[in-house]
């Protein structure tokens, strides 16, 4: 039988966490953290989730089997928006026909 494995906790003294707080590194500034977020979040750019297939009422999204991008068919989209609304990257927008 294998020995027990012994857990070993490294404990401080209380006067030694001043010396610890030179190591936290501060977070960005609102504005710097807008910039950054926006890098990632803000590219409205499709990223085949699929989510808008799942919960298209009309099934008039598929997904094009020779390129693999999203199809919408205008001539069966009742404009209801639901694709628009759970797209994570607001990569569908509704614009009114004129």
């Amino acid at each position: 039988m294998a020995e027990p494995c012994e857990l070993k906790i490294r404990r401080r003294h209380p006067e030694q966490h001043a010396e610890d707080l030179d190591q936290v590194k501060p977070g960005l500034d609102e504005e710097t953290a807008v910039m950054e977020s926006s890098r990632c979040l803000g590219n409205n750019f499709c990223r085949s989730c699929d989510l808008c297939r799942y919960f298209c009422p009309d099934l008039c999204i598929t997904r094009n089997e020779k390129t693999g991008h999203i199809e919408i068919d205008y001539d069966f989209c009742k404009g209801c928006g639901i694709c628009a609304f759970i797209c994570p990257k607001g990569a569908i927008t509704m614009a009114r026909e004129e």
